[in-house]
């Protein structure tokens, strides 16, 4: 019972995921990089997005200087970048307002 309501109060990220990297786009990199990013929030969050490589590198900029993620080594950071970049590429650019960084809110 405990268990149940600390779950409850519990901020979303910091619950348990029902995710494994097996779940998303096999590439290099993709279980280095499942890992990274779930160590803060659902992989899902990341699947959802389609970006290209500076938006992602933005993105991982955004997350270090804004909410607390430790800055990976830039042979790290090379490799979440080539498994995010040709897992999740950019869709098509939006119409209106131009690209809105989803991890920036």
């Amino acid at each position: 019972m405990f268990a149940a309501i600390m779950l409850a109060v519990l901020p979303a990220a910091a619950q348990p995921r029902d995710e494994a990297p097996e779940d998303f786009p096999q590439g290099a990199n993709r279980d280095d990089t499942f890992y990274a990013c779930t160590a803060c929030h659902g992989f899902k969050l990341v699947a959802q997005q389609g970006m290209n490589r500076r938006q992602w590198d933005e993105s991982i900029s955004l997350m270090v200087s804004k909410h607390g993620m430790p800055a990976p080594e830039a042979a790290d950071r090379d490799k979440i970048l080539d498994y995010l970049e040709a897992a999740f590429p950019q869709r098509a650019t939006p119409s209106r307002g131009g690209f809105r960084n989803p991890f920036a809110q």
